[in-house]
């Protein structure tokens, strides 16, 4: 059974906040080519603001959970770029958030469900 990571995530005798792998999943995935955006729809202006000003990444649209084998499972909602083919963003997406997660963290991770929400436009 898998179990929602709110409590924190802990590897080798260290807890690591959930905040901070979502932190770590969120970058990693709006640096694969073709996605324009962590999050839903309406998530995209936010985001680029909080870039732009140097805020908190956004980690609306991810979850994290940790299963009873200690590998996690992460379910993410991006949007994508017109023009790019959406299989190879998603799976672009699911190597990333995972070398991410095991270079960052040394955490396993079982899977990474990616959910394209909607399309941008490139300016």
């Amino acid at each position: 059974m898998k179990e929602t990571a709110d409590q924190g995530i802990e590897l080798d005798g260290v807890s690591i906040a959930p905040g901070v792998v979502e932190t770590i999943i969120s970058l990693a995935a709006a640096e694969v080519p073709g996605v324009s955006g962590v999050g839903t729809a309406g998530a995209i202006s936010a985001i680029a603001a909080a870039f732009n000003a140097g805020k908190a990444i956004p980690t609306t649209g991810i979850k994290l959970a940790k299963g009873e084998d200690g590998k996690l499972s992460v379910e993410i909602t991006i949007q994508a770029y017109y023009g790019y083919r959406l299989t190879e963003v998603a799976e672009n997406v699911r190597l990333a958030i995972a070398d991410a997660i095991k270079g960052q963290t040394g955490a396993d991770v079982a899977s990474v469900d990616v959910y394209v929400d909607g399309l941008s436009f490139e300016e």
